[in-house]
């Protein structure tokens, strides 16, 4: 039972994909590659995140070049298997968020990607929209990866975290005898990864090291954890576009702190979102944390991480026999195979929403 699950994440890194085997009680990860964004689809994404000007117009084109990117990475997956189009059942994509706005008076989460142009161009049946339903029904639309985490990382006797770090931080909190819980906790690499690519033109901070040069400021790292969001309480979601280099921007100002080294920002940075992230995580009782996503590989994010949480362990998921890398994209071929086996892929105490859902479109060849 092959599915192949796609995701493009909030960090705009590029494309993962994953082949994923569902034949047996665990889901047996098969291949998996990552296909950089090109440049200037990268760029386009970016822009539509936040409002500018004929939106509609440039949105439809981009969603075109979207679509056609994701069966590249397919037919690349596919190529890599040894495997046709005919041995996928089918492919779980996640699309591109490009507005996520659940507080709104009327809430709404928006992901682009044509999925008919997708199922054409690949020949497999493509099921998306994962979110809305949610969201119809009262909920955040997100995280929807915590269903995803228990099915494959609960244990029968220990408190675990199983932490997300991309653009933005998620967290699934799995208790043994107790309901699963997770929010966003808010930035994870995405004002990292905006800071250092406004600084250096870089598109991420490789293993933290333009962090590592900086000093961190307390006065700064105060105003940025000031923000509300972080002393909501779940359910709760949030993206990159809110927080942006912009929101990053007006916090300097606020402190007349426009003069900071850079890298003296990039580092406190650094610090804001491990301090998030664990500000969360000490809310619950869990021994162990297991770190996915791009931030598993910044070694001073994760540093950070491991002096704010001395009492647990910190780990990678790794240890649990997924790589970092690839969670995410499992989890929307997991939500794939859900909705034909009729398994909710939401967790109504995550996302608020009134009942459980079995969550997804179909887009037919």
């Amino acid at each position: 039972m092959l599915y192949i699950g796609i995701m493009s994440g909030t960090s705009l890194d590029g494309i993962d994909v994953a082949l994923v085997d569902f034949s047996n009680e665990s889901p047996q990860l098969i291949q998996s590659l990552l296909r950089p964004f090109p440049p200037l689809l990268r760029e386009q994404l970016s822009l539509l995140s936040q409002p500018s000007d004929n939106e509609i117009e440039r949105m439809g084109l981009v969603e075109a070049e979207l679509a056609t990117a994701y069966a590249a990475a397919v037919a690349e997956l596919l190529t890599a298997s040894q495997l046709t189009a005919d041995d996928i059942i089918g492919i779980g994509c996640h699309g591109q968020t490009i507005r996520h706005r659940p507080q709104a008076q009327h809430p709404f989460t928006y992901q682009i990607g044509d999925m008919h142009r997708l199922a054409a161009l690949t020949g497999i049946r493509v099921i998306a929209d994962f979110r809305r339903k949610d969201v119809a029904y009262g909920g955040q639309g997100a995280p929807l990866v915590p269903a995803f985490h228990q099915a494959v990382f609960a244990h029968p006797s220990r408190g675990r975290c199983i932490l997300n770090i991309g653009g933005i931080a998620n967290l699934t909190i799995l208790v043994p005898h107790q309901p699963i819980q997770g929010f966003d906790t808010g930035p994870g690499n995405c004002l990292l990864d905006n800071w250092i690519f406004k600084c250096h033109g870089n598109s991420f901070d490789a293993n933290g090291d333009f962090a590592k040069r900086g000093q961190l400021q307390p006065l700064l790292l105060g105003q940025l954890l000031s923000d509300p969001y972080f002393q909501i309480s779940g359910p709760k979601s949030t993206g990159r576009e809110y927080f942006q280099l912009a929101w990053l921007e007006q916090q300097l100002t606020q402190l007349d702190m426009q003069n900071l080294q850079p890298a003296d920002i990039q580092r406190t940075l650094s610090r804001f979102s491990a301090g998030t992230m664990a500000l969360a995580i000490s809310r619950f009782v869990v021994d162990e944390v297991f770190v996915c996503g791009g931030g598993a590989r910044n070694q001073q994010l994760m540093l950070d991480l491991t002096e704010l949480l001395p009492n647990c362990r910190i780990s990678t998921t790794d240890e649990l026999g997924v790589h970092p890398d690839w969670v995410e994209a499992m989890a929307f071929a997991w939500l794939a195979y859900a909705f034909d086996a009729g398994i909710p892929g939401n967790v109504p105490a995550v996302t608020g929403a009134s009942r459980a859902l079995v969550l997804g479109v179909e887009y037919s060849v």
